[in-house]
């Protein structure tokens, strides 16, 4: 299979995004090649074939299933113009630290701030594939609190206002480090810590925590255990910090980029969300072109099922001012131009 390349199945460039995608046809246009790359295929059947309707729709050759492009997909009902929503997940997946829905909202000149908002949230729903590989070979897991621990609080795993959260990460041999994954926890027990383990890494994993209680039942699940503990380095005069390196800089550097795009302005409802992006990033940082996350974001966007406004604002939490839905006024206008060439087209045969 051809791997994507610059210039041809993604643009390598902000000049050459805006020269791709200067009309929603042409945005339409990569979003049905993304979809169905040897042609259009039934979502109701599964059936290859079919014909384009008059109304731009597609109709199954065999069910009579009729369908859109957008349909069953993020973008599906959506009144957002597509070029507008193009240049969102251009910023969103480029920039180097992402970007904020206020810096969103102002630097697309969208109309409100919940309609950046939700459109950002659409984008963090589907970038954690159901199918995505676990965590293998030597990896360190920790938690962490996000924002810090409320003063006061007894123990290093006290509950509070602030959210536990787990991290993974891969370390490579000699050095360095590999994927990660982060995800809140509701405490520090054992099914809950085990819990996300079994979830991320795969059996067989060598996993390497601290010396907590909750973590001795890791060798019944199928891992080997490395227990180190702080303790007993301290006793040997080694600092305890650097038992767990890894996920320890993980969490920095996660806590650093909440505070600087987003200037920590994160519900606890909607922390998974932005872990996740984090992770995304974090993930592909070694890609050798910030077009490539743009691609990725866009392919797995025509994947994933629709995502309602209603289902972003529910919380399971303390209740939250939740934003208003987008009005009338909401909707940015189109950011179309004059088309000139599609070359994902071009250059795939």
């Amino acid at each position: 299979m051809e791997l994507p390349s610059a210039g041809i199945h993604y643009p390598g460039s902000l000049g050459e995004f805006q020269a791709w995608f200067q009309s929603d046809a042409d945005c339409l246009d990569y979003l049905e090649w993304l979809r169905w790359p040897s042609g259009f295929v039934c979502p109701a059947c599964d059936h290859a074939g079919g014909w384009r309707l008059g109304d731009g729709r597609f109709m199954c050759a065999d069910c009579g299933d009729r369908t859109s492009v957008t349909a069953g997909t993020i973008f599906d009902r959506t009144r957002t113009p597509l070029t507008v929503w193009f240049a969102a997940c251009w910023h969103f997946a480029c920039g180097k630290d992402g970007i904020s829905a206020l810096s969103l909202k102002r630097t697309l000149e969208i109309g409100s701030y919940q309609t950046a908002w939700a459109m950002l949230h659409r984008l963090r729903s589907v970038l954690v594939r159901p199918d995505r590989e676990l965590l293998r070979g030597k990896v360190e897991v920790d938690e962490t609190y996000i924002g810090g621990l409320d003063p006061g609080l007894p123990g290093g795993r006290a509950q509070g206002k602030k959210i536990l959260t787990c991290v993974a990460v891969e370390i490579l041999e000699p050095k360095g480090f590999g994927r990660c994954r982060m995800a809140p926890v509701a405490d520090g027990s054992a099914q809950s810590l085990l819990g996300f383990v079994s979830a991320n890494v795969e059996p067989g994993a060598t996993v390497i925590t601290d010396a907590w209680q909750s973590y001795r039942g890791l060798e019944k699940k199928g891992y080997v255990h490395d227990r180190r503990s702080q303790r007993a380095a301290s006793a040997r005069g080694e600092d305890p910090g650097a038992l767990l390196p890894a996920v320890h800089r993980i969490a920095s550097l996660a806590k650093r980029w909440l505070l600087g795009t987003h200037q920590g302005a994160v519900e606890a409802a909607h922390l998974p969300s932005y872990l996740n992006e984090f992770v995304f990033r974090f993930n592909r940082r070694r890609s050798r072109s910030r077009g490539m996350l743009f691609y990725r974001v866009m392919e797995l966007a025509v994947a994933h099922d629709p995502v309602r406004y209603k289902d972003l604002v529910r919380t399971k939490g303390p209740k939250a001012k939740k934003p208003k839905p987008p009005g009338k006024r909401g909707h940015p206008p189109s950011l179309e131009r004059p088309r000139q060439h599609r070359p994902w087209r071009h250059n795939s045969g």
